[in-house]
């Protein structure tokens, strides 16, 4: 099957490009959450539809959730979205380390370094953030720690998924970036870094479910 003829990969295609494009900047509501949701939510129905490991489609529907939670206004549902997708991120680990595992490292030192460099950027955020967090010091400082874990765990698999490797970067770069329109930038223009956010976030997803299902 062709990427344009799989059907999961052609809605999350519409889906993204629609949000991304034009509805972020548009008011919320039913439509604009479900276009957003649907982005991945149709990677986590594909994942599931072809048998694959409940890790993966649990944490594709975990971040889908987590979408939905985060289309809605950040002072009321920013809380249950960060949960939603620390789990993803605890799965998308647990998954990483089933298929790789640390043996891979034990042979290849090297793949510590992306490792260490994800636990620097991670640590760095927590610091440059914490002034700003407030009450949510402790599930922030969590998160970070679970979507560190989750990009180191991503270079323990093989060189044929590099791009499950990649999509886990690009998810923390798009969270990195998330973090301060949220806690440093709280305006209602930055569209550079609206843009980064969700096509880092969406391509970062896309490029994980491909690595294991394509």
């Amino acid at each position: 099957m062709t990427l344009t003829g799989n059907p999961f990969l052609v809605v999350s295609a519409v889906a993204g490009i629609a949000y991304g494009a034009v509805l972020q900047f548009r008011p919320g509501g039913l439509f604009r959450t479900s276009v957003k949701t649907a982005a991945v939510g149709a990677l986590a129905l594909w994942a599931w539809m072809a048998g694959a490991p409940p890790l993966l489609t649990g944490a594709l529907a975990l971040s889908a959730v987590g979408d939905a939670f985060l289309a809605g206004d950040p002072d009321r549902w920013l809380p249950p979205g960060l949960g939603s997708f620390l789990l993803a991120h605890v799965l998308y680990t647990a998954l990483f380390l089933e298929i790789g595992g640390l043996a891979a490292v034990a042979h290849d030192p090297l793949r510590w370094v992306p490792a260490g460099v994800a636990a620097l950027v991670g640590g760095g955020m927590v610091v440059w953030l914490w002034r700003d967090l407030g009450p949510l010091r402790p599930a922030v400082a969590a998160y970070v720690l679970a979507i560190v874990a989750m990009v180191g765990a991503s270079f323990t698999l093989d060189q044929e998924r590099v791009a499950a490797m990649a999509g886990a970067v690009a998810f923390m770069a798009s969270d990195g970036v998330l973090s301060w329109r949220l806690f440093k930038h709280k305006g209602p223009k930055a569209p550079v870094a609206d843009h980064a956010v969700w096509w880092l976030y969406w391509g970062g997803q896309t490029a994980i479910a491909t690595a294991f299902l394509l």
